[in-house]
């Protein structure tokens, strides 16, 4: 099982200080949590993307392709890529290139993001964000695929004889993740082309997070990729020790009650008790961690966030330290002996997707890695995903699946 850290980027003034980083602080903090992320034996490192104050991480290819130059591990990844507002054929060119720079030690999260304003600012309208999302990946999804691709949709201008470059390393595109919390939408398009679904629950109760994750792995095994508990899947976290959990409850306390993401609404208490967020000490981390496979199932990822709500660089790397060192050996033990066998341990590594690729190549029939028939014109994905899978999801949460 693979575990890393996600960033937001946030820039938050320290409440205990008064200390506030500018734009260069954090990113240069930031790449140092990568980094030490690798030091400390994580797997993974994913920065998310934004485009507005308070938030730095606007171009998440760029800091990728330096951490690839300077880890030699862990999976490069984003935490959220904007498939509604960048341009699909930007977003096969950026990401093929990392592919290459990383030598497939990437993957990437599509996602519509939080901030409504960014429609606008790239010229698109938040009203029509599914339809976007379902078309945009399908487009993508042809520009990795195919060698020349003629298409036409509603939201761009077509495409004639268009080929995407550089082409994915060894002819096999990056591993994608559909990241959502609350759009059964996603959860279906995630299903029906094979791919992740990444269920960052770091606001929500855990009934929620199985309902949607359950889901996922029913539309999964319904679209032919194999057995519902084989899905791919992967949690968001928020968690911050001290050995004494009176101890980490008073530090963390000024931090979380000013943080942008959650700060001037519930208490603390109320926060830890409803959601994964977890303050106190590593043993209370392992125990709550360790009982999320109950909620979903067995999965194959977990991040946490830890660099936010203006935490010194010091005190996060405190934590990474702790997080590597006391937790997640743990959990890494307690998970997999009760995995059972047929279930995945890790996403798809790049090896993995090219010896699929080689097997898919010799099955007749077979179009892609996890192929399935129509896979880019069915009306499954870009047809009915947005009715389809609202209508499905409406009647499983009435009837409490």
């Amino acid at each position: 099982m693979q575990f890393g850290i996600f960033t937001v980027g946030d820039v938050t003034t320290d409440p205990t200080t008064g200390h506030t980083p500018d734009d260069t602080e954090r990113v240069r903090s930031m790449l140092t949590i990568a980094q030490h992320t690798e030091d400390v034996g994580l797997d993974v490192f994913a920065t998310g993307e934004h485009h507005n104050p308070p938030f730095v991480p606007s171009s998440p290819t760029t800091m990728l392709g330096y951490l690839a130059a300077r880890t030699a591990r862990i999976v490069l990844s984003t935490s959220t890529t904007l498939i509604t507002t960048n341009d699909p054929v930007k977003i096969a060119e950026d990401y093929a290139m990392l592919q290459v720079i990383s030598d497939g030690r990437m993957d990437l999260m599509m996602g519509r993001g939080n901030t409504g304003p960014v429609y606008p600012w790239f010229g698109q309208d938040i009203r029509q964000g599914l339809n976007l999302a379902i078309e945009n990946y399908a487009l993508l999804r042809r520009l990795w695929d195919e060698e020349v691709v003629d298409w036409q949709g509603r939201f761009r201008t077509p495409l004639q004889g268009f080929t995407s470059t550089p082409r994915p390393l060894d002819g096999v595109p990056p591993f994608v993740w559909h990241g959502s919390i609350r759009s059964p939408e996603i959860a279906e398009q995630a299903a029906y082309y094979g791919d992740g679904f990444f269920h960052n629950n770091i606001f929500w109760p855990s009934e929620h997070t199985a309902k949607m994750v359950g889901y996922y792995r029913r539309r999964y095994e319904h679209h032919g990729h194999g057995p519902a508990d084989t899905a791919i899947v992967g949690l968001g976290g928020q968690v911050f020790m001290r050995p004494n959990s009176q101890d980490a409850v008073r530090e963390f306390r000024p931090f979380f009650d000013v943080a942008p993401v959650y700060g001037h609404g519930p208490t603390l208490e109320e926060f830890t008790a409803q959601t994964p967020l977890t303050v106190g000490s590593p043993q209370q981390v392992i125990d709550r961690y360790a009982a999320m496979r109950e909620h979903v199932g067995d999965y194959q990822r977990q991040l946490f966030l830890m660099d936010h709500a203006g935490l010194p660089l010091k005190t996060v790397l405190e934590q990474l330290d702790i997080l590597g060192g006391e937790v997640v050996p743990v959990l890494r033990r307690e998970m997999e002996a009760k995995r059972p066998a047929h279930v995945p341990a890790d996403p798809p590594s790049h090896a993995d997707r090219v010896a699929a690729a080689g097997s898919a190549a010799g099955t007749p029939g077979a179009t892609h890695v996890g192929g399935a028939q129509d896979r880019w014109t069915g009306r499954t994905a870009e047809d009915d995903a947005t009715t389809g899978a609202r209508t499905t999801a409406t009647a499983g949460a009435a009837s409490g699946r």
